[in-house]
């Protein structure tokens, strides 16, 4: 795709109304471009209407060694503002980390650490996210450290915040091959 063109499919995507946070409530939807290639994108998980998400939690699986089949980062939780949590598809393996939440606001940003493909070698996608606060903090996720950061999402417009989010999960491969999250887009709402 030409470069000049980037830009503005970044655009089109940020405005592409997508209903969730209840039926009277549009929602626009933040991305990022580096997210793995591998499954299928599932259906959105939202905040309760009215209620942005403050922080959030990684399902990680620690490095298995040199004949493990390392899958990363298996899960993204959205922590909402009244305690509730929103988690789109979650993969079998790894464990919850400590929650990161912002001191003041809510989320309106993130980015995403991905290992690109390696051909023969164990893959694992998506390793890791961080996510910025409407304060200007910046959450560092506590994921796997393979692959690199990509650019930064657009922030949430008109002082909106994070919502929801979807994610793109691939299926255990039995005996293949697994690398659980590739990607994810969050959902801002007004």
């Amino acid at each position: 795709m030409a470069s000049f063109l980037r830009p503005l499919v970044a655009l089109v995507a940020l405005v592409a109304a997508v209903r969730g946070w209840g039926k009277d409530v549009s929602t626009a939807v933040i991305s990022v471009e580096n997210g793995g290639p591998w499954g299928e994108w599932g259906e959105p998980e939202f905040c309760p209407k009215g209620l942005y998400a403050v922080g959030f939690q990684l399902k990680v699986q620690p490095p298995q060694g040199f004949f493990g089949d390392d899958t990363a980062l298996n899960a993204v939780r959205l922590l909402c503002a009244n305690g509730a949590v929103a988690t789109a598809g979650e993969g079998p393996r790894g464990t919850w980390s400590s929650p990161l939440s912002c001191n003041r606001g809510h989320l309106t940003a993130f980015r995403l650490r991905v290992e690109a493909s390696r051909g023969l070698w164990d893959d694992t996608a998506a390793n890791n996210v961080d996510m910025a606060c409407s304060d200007g903090r910046v959450l560092e996720g506590q994921g796997g450290r393979a692959g690199t950061w990509g650019n930064w999402s657009s922030s949430c417009p008109h002082g909106g915040g994070i919502c929801g989010l979807r994610t793109r999960l691939e299926a255990p491969q039995r005996g293949g091959d697994d690398t659980a999250l590739n990607s994810v887009d969050m959902f801002c709402c007004p």
